[in-house]
């Protein structure tokens, strides 16, 4: 594996992974995909500050980089891209507005995060200018806005990739306290029991730990509220554990 500072070092061609580093089983899962349909794979880490409403969020988030290029190394990443703040914004720059659905959901609790989401994706696809791009489908109303934005790059969707308990993997996991972790797969067991919008509140609702933002049925296509006549139906919920905030989904198929 190659490790660089500057895009002009990358491949011509590839599929590219962005990241904001903490990497762990999640992030590799998303390489090995990337493996399987180029020969180059380019994975970045950059914090991008523009996605924080608070400072102390973006002070607060993991930064592990010795083990972020050893899993990266072994994970099948060809080229590590550790770029500098200047190159992804350089003097001048732009910020670009994500669509209608950035305003619903995590958009709704965290104002303007999307729109930094969708200008550093945008930034890092300008300068890999990748054939496939891997994103995860945990970050679910990220990925429908960065798939809005993708101009001809392919996007491939991955699983989420789970912990032995049902909960979903994220650099975030590492901040719960032993018993915050315990508690909080609570998430993925309310997700795969609950058969309605009612019954999937009700079981989260019941853990104290846990201080619900939402939880609700929604339209993939529209990301509206989930009707009788929605074909692709899934479960979308966020919240906070001991201070940690926790997203979560699950597609729900015909439950009896």
């Amino acid at each position: 594996m190659k490790v660089v500072t500057s895009a002009h070092e990358l491949p011509s061609g590839c599929a590219f992974v962005p990241t904001m580093g903490a990497l762990h089983a999640g992030h590799a899962s998303l390489f090995t995909i990337a493996k399987k349909v180029h020969t180059n794979v380019v994975a970045s880490i950059f914090v991008n500050p523009l996605q924080f409403e608070k400072q102390e969020d973006l002070d607060k988030y993991p930064r592990t980089p010795i083990e972020d290029i050893d899993l990266a190394a072994n994970s099948g990443v060809t080229h590590l891209w550790l770029p500098h703040y200047s190159e992804i914004y350089p003097e001048g720059f732009s910020t670009i507005k994500a669509g209608p659905i950035a305003n619903l959901y995590e958009g709704k609790s965290r104002p303007g995060h999307f729109d930094g989401v969708v200008t550093v994706v945008r930034r890092l696809f300008d300068l890999v200018k990748p054939n496939f791009a891997v994103f995860g489908e945990k970050d679910f109303q990220q990925l429908i806005l960065i798939e809005e934005i993708a101009q001809g790059i392919e996007i491939v969707r991955a699983p989420i990739i789970r912990e032995a308990d049902g909960l979903a993997m994220s650099s975030r996991n590492v901040r719960l306290t032993p018993e915050g972790r315990s508690t909080a797969a609570v998430i993925s067991r309310a997700l795969s029991l609950a058969k309605s919008e009612s019954e999937l509140r009700e079981m989260l609702s019941s853990e104290p730990q846990l201080t619900l933002d939402y939880a609700d049925f929604i339209d993939e296509e529209t990301f509206q509220p989930a009707q009788r006549d929605s074909t692709s139906v899934r479960a979308i919920v966020a919240g906070w554990i001991n201070s940690v905030r926790l997203i979560d989904n699950m597609r729900m198929e015909a439950r009896a």
